[in-house]
Order: structure tokens, then sequence, then C-alpha cells
């Protein structure tokens, strides 16, 4: 065949450039000047995968045929919280240990070749036993929550529930795998010290809602000795029951089954179990004011916040808005352009404000720095806190900020476990009770956030004179500044900012004070 053949005979040609004219006339000159039709999405209704099972437990079912695969998790309201005094670490040490350390039939070895036969994945903690949050479909879960989890082929499904069940109800706790545990836990509490940022965690929390707050009582060597066989089962006799279970499960099934399996597998329980109060809020108000740790490192970590509100809040919209376009907001915020882009003095800038799960929480900024750049980025960082309770925001960072909220929510849903997940948490921390049609509104409570919302909002939360301003790092080189800008922290602080001493870290008491 000769090259000819593939040639469009020329009068084709010519037609097909006639049609195309129009489009290519109506092209924008910029791809600001696109336009598209305006979004929509609707959020999955919680009522649509929401049974209850006849011994009360709520399970979230949400069947996912494009997968072979089934996962079943539990959750329970289960953190340090209700950890008894002298005993700090219990939930934690409880929670990892369900599915680790053997049942009544199987030993610790023989449940991990089970799961291993089977392909499965069995695993079990608590928010406040890893250090933070741990994702569950990409939904996070809070320190005062725990989970117990099973991943495996639909085919197995039985043998993985009998399982998993099993381990719940009648977890050993065999001393070797409790030894293990401990050995671990005490290993991290040696590097308490090493690292700035768990120094700066630790003071952080401790200044906003003081040292007697649930949060802030810290696991010890001896709190974590102290932990005996017999007061994990006892803790595990009282919440890990199905009052204080609620199941989000997705894959391959069919709903009335999967129903069906799950009443069996969880109606026969020794104990109901006991469903938690709402986690305390702290009593004390919030240290504001200047604060230092000596940490002889060349990096500077910075932390600027105060209390703020809770996610069922009037200003909840407003106030994620006005936090995304001053810190949260990645590349586009104002601190991220200023303190990095403009000035180069940190590699992360990041602002968030968490809108409290059961009490209000705070908004924190935070960045690292060279430790003789830490006074002016701190000054930058204050400037840009000024502005944003005075002046306006611009219509194309309001636009810009709305719709990144709006048009992300999808990914909160895009899949059956996520639903699912995201379900069961809004279950199990009570905003399903209080606040139902949350997620249905939330792109209508966006779009009504106005410019003078933020304003307002910014105004109301970002009080300079409440402010608590932890650093740490090293305090001379950080107090000296540098030589380029008239920026002191002892000006902007009004005297030496407060020193706060390190802690034993095998204790958490606090090491001989260091003089102002």
């Amino acid at each position: 065949m000769t090259p000819h053949a593939f040639r469009a005979p020329l009068g084709v040609l010519l037609f097909s450039l006639a049609l195309a004219a129009p489009a290519l006339a109506q092209a924008p000159a910029h791809p600001d000047q696109l336009k598209f039709p305006p979004f929509t999405y609707v959020p999955p209704k919680a009522a649509t995968y929401r049974t209850k099972l006849a011994n009360g437990t709520v399970a979230y079912l949400v069947p996912d045929k494009t997968t072979p695969l089934i996962t079943v998790h539990v959750l329970m309201r289960m953190g340090p919280q209700l950890d008894p005094a002298g005993k700090e670490g219990l939930a934690a040490m409880c929670g990892n240990l369900l599915t680790r350390s053997g049942t009544a039939t199987l030993t610790a070895d023989q449940v991990e070749q089970k799961v291993a036969g089977l392909g499965a994945q069995l695993d079990s903690n608590t928010g406040g036993g890893g250090g933070g949050f741990f994702g569950l479909g990409g939904v996070p879960i809070g320190a005062t929550e725990g989970r117990a989890t099973v991943n495996l082929l639909a085919k197995d499904v039985d043998q993985g529930l009998a399982l998993l069940v099993d381990c719940l109800k009648t977890a050993q706790f065999q001393p070797d795998r409790m030894k293990l545990y401990k050995d671990q836990a005490l290993q991290n509490m040696k590097r308490r010290n090493d690292e700035s940022g768990e120094i700066e965690e630790r003071e952080w929390g401790a200044l906003l809602r003081g040292e007697d707050h649930w949060s802030n009582r810290w696991t010890t060597q001896a709190s974590i000795d102290g932990i005996t066989v017999e007061d994990l089962k006892a803790f595990q006799k009282r919440y890990v029951g199905p009052r204080n279970f609620v199941l989000a499960v997705s894959g391959d099934f069919d709903r009335a089954t999967m129903t069906k399996k799950l009443e069996k597998a969880f109606a026969a329980w020794p104990t109901p179990g006991e469903k938690p109060a709402t986690p305390a809020a702290p009593v004390k108000p919030s240290d504001a004011g200047w604060f230092m740790v000596e940490k002889d490192v060349n990096q500077g970590r910075v932390s600027i916040g105060l209390p703020a509100m809770d996610r069922y809040d009037a200003d909840w919209a407003a106030a994620r808005v006005m936090n995304d376009i001053l810190g949260g907001g990645g590349f586009t915020a104002r601190l991220v352009n200023r303190i990095r882009s403009d000035e180069g003095l940190a590699y992360s800038v990041n602002s968030r404000i968490e809108g409290g799960t059961y009490y209000a929480e705070p908004w924190r900024l935070v960045f690292q720095s060279k430790v003789r750049s830490v006074a002016y980025a701190t000054q930058i960082a204050m400037t840009e806190i000024g502005k944003m309770r005075d002046s306006l925001v611009t219509t194309s960072e309001l636009e810009a900020s709305r719709n990144k909220f709006i048009e992300s929510l999808p990914v909160q849903f895009e899949t059956a476990n996520a639903i699912a997940g995201t379900l069961a948490v809004e279950e199990l921390t009570g905003r399903y009770e209080r606040d139902p049609a949350y997620f249905a509104e939330l792109a209508t409570r966006l779009r009504a956030v106005t410019a003078e919302d933020v304003r307002r909002v910014a105004r109301r939360v970002l009080d300079p004179d409440k402010m608590t301003i932890l650093m740490v790092g090293n305090t001379k080189d950080m107090l000296a500044g540098d030589d380029k800008h008239d920026a002191s922290l002892v000006k902007m602080a009004g005297g030496e900012p407060k020193r706060l001493p390190l802690r034993d870290p095998l204790t958490m008491k606090k090491l001989q004070a260091v003089p102002n």
C-alpha cells in the first residue's frame, strides 16, 4: 500500500476545518477565562447505609462489587481519657494488644499464622497509641478513639469475622507480647527529648490545655511497668463490647447477607461493654504569652495559636475559609507566600483550625526556621495575622478557598471504605446526632461565607493578646536574631520569653528550670 492510501480527500479536510472553526474561534485567550458549569455533588446519606443490629450496635454497610475484598472496622471510644491515674498508657496498650496477644483458643503465633494463611490483615490500635491520628479509608480518627480491623478476600469473610470477634472477646494479653510492647514503649520514652518536634508538641499541649488535662497525663516508666494482665482484662471487659461499638463494613457482599453475618458474629458477647462519657474539656484557661525551650539545634520550631472553636460553632465554615487563606492553603496562602516564597525563611509553613470534636480546639500556626531567623519570621507572621483581622480578603482569595473546600468534598467519599468509615466516625463522635445535615449542607454553608464573615471571624479568633507563642531551639541565637532585620523577640514579647525546662523522659517531671 502506498503512502497516498492514508490521505483523506481534500474536500473532507476542508469540511472538517470549517466545522472546527467556530469552536476554535470561541477558545478563550487565557485559561483563566475558561467557563465551567456549576459544580454540584450530593454526598451519601447516612440513612442509606445505616443499620442497627439486634444488640443495639450501629453498622454502616457499603457494598462494592468492584473489589474481591471485604473490610470490617470495629470503632470504639477508647483512648487516654480512660486511663486510671498511675496507669497511663493502659488504653493504648489494650488497643494494640487486642489482636496481637492471642485468644482463648489460639496463641499469638497461631493467630498470625491463621491471618497469613488467609492472606488477610488484622490490626487494632487507639489514636492515642500511635502518637496522634491514624487513617481509616482516608478518615482521621482522633486520640480518643480506637479500632480493630480485618481485611481479607470476600470468600473468607466468615473466618475473618470469627477471628476478629475472638480477639475482641477473649484477648489473652500473653506475657511475652506484653513484655515486647513495654520494651518498645520504654525505648520510645528514652528518645522523648531527642527531637525538637516532640518537645514542641508536648509543651504546646501543656500550655494550651493544662498539665492536669487528660491529654497531658503522659505515660511514664512507672505507669507502663505497673500495668498488669488483670488491668488489661478489666479494661477490655469494661469497654470492649457492643455498647461501645460502631461498625464500618465495605466490600464485595450482599447487604442482607452481611447483616445476618454481623448479627451472628456480635450476638453472644460475654459483657455488653460500656460507652464512655464524652472526653472532658480543659478546665483551666490556656497560658497566653511567649515561651521558649532550650534545644541545641540550628532550626527553631515555632507554634503560635490559641483556643478557637468546636466543629458545631456557627462560624466554623467561615473559620475554615479564613484559615485557608491565611496559612492553611498551601502555596496560595498568605503566610506561606510571605515566609517561604518571598523571604525564604522556612520550608514548611502551615496553619490549621481543628474544630474540636468534643470541645474547642486551637487555631495554630507552625513553622520551622533557622534559629537566627526565628524573630524575623515570627514578626512577619504576626503582621499577616494583623492584616487578616484588619482588612477584607480579595474576591479571588475568597472564591478560590470556598471552591477548594466544596470541590474536595467527594474525596471524603471516593471509595466504599471511605464512605463506611466517614459515616461510622460521624456516628461514633456524635455529629450524626447533633448535626445530621452537615455533609448535605456543607457546600451551601461554604458558599454563604463572605469577605466580611472572614474578617469578623478573624477578629473573633485571632486575638494577639490571648495567643500562646512557643519556640524550641537554641534560645541564645533565637533571641539574638539576625543582622539584616530589625526584629526582636524581646520587643514583640514585651520582655524575655519565659523559659520552660525539659522533662525527664521516663518520669515526665520537669528538670531544673532554666533562668530567664
